[in-house]
């Protein structure tokens, strides 16, 4: 039994790490002073790249790239192949990723 208990507690740690590491990790002082987030309205994981941001309480520029012809065209010269495209400081994170975000902060 004790073993079972063990083996769940340690799969819910693995779960839950990024979270339980934020609340481990004190804030840091520097924040980034730039990020955007090219995405359309639609997609889904440009909807939890959103509430990534926030809960992360990240400022962020978003550019809808069908909405906004500049922005499509900035999209395509980063390397934009598909939504989201996150750019931190020009560190470009290509689709959903959270490690990748936090690590770029």
């Amino acid at each position: 039994m004790k073993k079972i208990i063990l083996l769940l507690s340690a799969l819910a740690l693995y779960q839950y790490w990024d979270n339980i590491n934020a609340w481990l990790q004190p804030e840091q002082a520097a924040r980034p002073s730039e990020v955007v987030l090219y995405a359309t309205q639609w997609c889904g994981y440009c909807a939890k790249t959103r509430e990534q941001l926030a809960n992360d309480g990240i400022a962020y520029r978003e550019v809808d790239i069908e909405k906004d012809a500049d922005g499509n065209a900035t999209f395509k010269a980063l390397g934009g192949r598909g939504v989201p495209l996150i750019d931190i400081n020009g560190t470009l994170i290509h689709g959903y990723n959270p490690r990748a975000m936090r690590a770029a902060y």
